[in-house]
């Protein structure tokens, strides 16, 4: 059978550890023998980002803005500890933070669901899309400790000079204080990826701040999604029967808990920290969470939500097998190839892409898995196996499904 054809390249960032390992392992066992893949290949590994002064993480996230779809292994940021291991010249920078800053996108984050990996939350049977806006607030704030009777004020001055002023709090004892801000530009680009997001999927989208306390901040977010909407997407969604829904963040846990899924939950910066991680860990793993990073220009990053697996890493050096979990890091791939087969109007992508995730689930559900989900798994029938071996049994049921 001859391999599926691309028109256009997707960006392709290799990165670290064993993320890195599983990453070639996906492509020889399970994406090269059925595509003939097109890929601009950049290494994110954190040796050649030291050795390229960071440049390579840069060219990568421009070269995803030239083709408009990237797919991205998993990579270190590196810590103290990691100076050493590395030899590093300096402390780099979150390829993530850098990449989210370039293209000004936002992050959805999506559950992966099998039979048998059961939620914590019996009402949950559909996804639950996280959208964070991954910019400001308490992320790049300005705080201080005080003495007792300091007097804390908020001060702006504007393009002309003149200065308004604010009593924060006079403190009768020691206490701290916090500045942080936000842009229209930014919040504005927020809106419009969780926008278009939910036209690309079909799925509602519900937003949720504070506004009733926070009546300038919080209230500027509101205040921007409702405009946009109503100027440029109520039709759009009116016409695919999807909803637009706001309401305060307490509301928004309250009928989250409630609900079936199947919608996306759209959350200002610390919110949507906290609430990833909370519906990641109440669907069972973060080893099956899917990650996409959308710009509001219509570039598209898929990538695992998890890091590059250390300790696993650790023993594959020793020569000893690990049970890694591949799961999101296939997703990804699959993720990125359907964009490009849509973008590119080619039907037997995206018809690979679905199957891809089709073999990848059924592996599961027949009772074959890694080490993280055998522990998860409430099927009676199981077994564990390693990493290699997870993706030959995927690749099995794959074949047949392209057959």
């Amino acid at each position: 059978m001859a391999k599926i054809a691309m028109k256009t390249p997707l960006v392709e960032m290799d990165g670290d550890e064993m993320t890195r390992v599983i990453w070639q392992m996906i492509k020889d066992i399970l994406i090269c023998p059925h595509v003939d893949l097109k890929s601009e290949y950049y290494d994110l590994g954190l040796v050649c980002r030291n050795d390229t002064g960071d440049q390579i993480t840069i060219d990568a996230a421009n070269a995803t803005k030239t083709y408009g779809v990237a797919v991205k292994c998993a990579t270190i940021t590196p810590n103290a500890a990691r100076m050493p291991e590395y030899n590093l010249k300096e402390m780099w920078k979150s390829p993530n933070g850098t990449i989210r800053a370039i293209l000004d996108g936002t992050v959805f984050r999506a559950p992966i669901l099998a039979k048998g990996i059961n939620p914590y939350i019996p009402t949950w049977t559909k996804p639950i899309t996280i959208a964070r806006h991954a910019y400001g607030d308490v992320y790049k704030n300005t705080e201080m400790q005080v003495s007792a009777g300091s007097k804390c004020e908020l001060v702006c001055t504007d393009a002309q000079g003149v200065e308004t002023r604010q009593l924060i709090h006079s403190f009768d004892g020691n206490g701290v204080v916090q500045g942080m801000h936000n842009t229209d530009q930014s919040i504005s680009s927020f809106a419009r990826s969780c926008f278009n997001y939910a036209l690309d999927t079909k799925q509602d989208l519900w937003f949720a701040t504070k506004d009733t306390i926070s009546k300038k901040y919080d209230h500027r977010f509101k205040d921007i999604f409702a405009e946009i909407f109503e100027a440029e997407y109520k039709e759009k969604f009116d016409a695919l029967g999807i909803e637009y829904f706001y309401t305060l963040i307490d509301d928004a846990v309250s009928r989250v808990i409630r609900s079936n899924g199947g919608y996306i939950w759209a959350c200002k910066n610390y919110d949507g920290d906290v609430m990833s991680d909370m519906v990641a860990t109440a669907y069972g793993s973060l080893g099956m969470m899917t990650s996409v990073l959308v710009s509001p220009d219509g570039a598209y990053e898929y990538e695992a939500a998890h890091g590059t697996v250390q300790r696993h890493y650790y023993k594959h050096l020793k020569g000893e097998k690990t049970s890694t979990n591949s799961v999101a890091t296939i997703f990804a791939w699959s993720g990125a190839l359907r964009k490009r087969g849509e973008l590119d109007d080619l039907p037997q992508l995206c018809g690979y892409a679905d199957k891809l995730e089709q073999a990848t689930i059924q592996t599961i559900e027949d009772g074959v898995m890694t080490g993280d989900l055998y522990i998860l798994s409430s099927l009676e029938s199981k077994r564990k196996v390693d990493t290699e071996e997870f993706l030959q049994e995927i690749g099995k049921r794959l074949d047949a499904l392209l057959a």
